[in-house]
């Protein structure tokens, strides 16, 4: 299948990424990988205009990763964190936390 769109993570996101159990890793991984070959909304997620989220389920545990695509470069996502969710609602710190972050990444690129 046609890759939809390349990932960068910024450091805070990689090191969510390694800091997880080697099973719940994978599971992020495979469904990171998934997503870029598929338009699955139960996977990767517009939470409002510039941020997004990659989304695994894994054991009743849900693990979600901010984003934002690239204005200055086709086709790439910049992750920028991670969390463990534990409520029905996103919060909205995080999606604050996210959009610090793009802002950042874009002033200083």
């Amino acid at each position: 299948m046609k890759t939809r769109f390349n990932i960068l993570f910024m450091d805070e996101a990689w090191s969510f990424i390694q800091s997880l159990d080697e099973k719940i890793k994978a599971k992020v991984t495979f469904n990171i990988e998934k997503s870029r070959e598929i338009n699955d909304p139960e996977l990767f997620k517009k939470l409002n205009k510039n941020i997004w989220e990659f989304r695994t389920k894994y054991a009743n545990r849900q693990v979600r990763l901010f984003a934002f695509w690239s204005p200055t470069e086709k086709a790439l996502v910049v992750c920028t964190h991670g969390i463990y969710k534990r409520t029905q609602k996103t919060p909205l710190k995080e999606i604050e936390k996210a959009q610090r972050l793009r802002n950042s990444y874009l002033n200083f690129n």
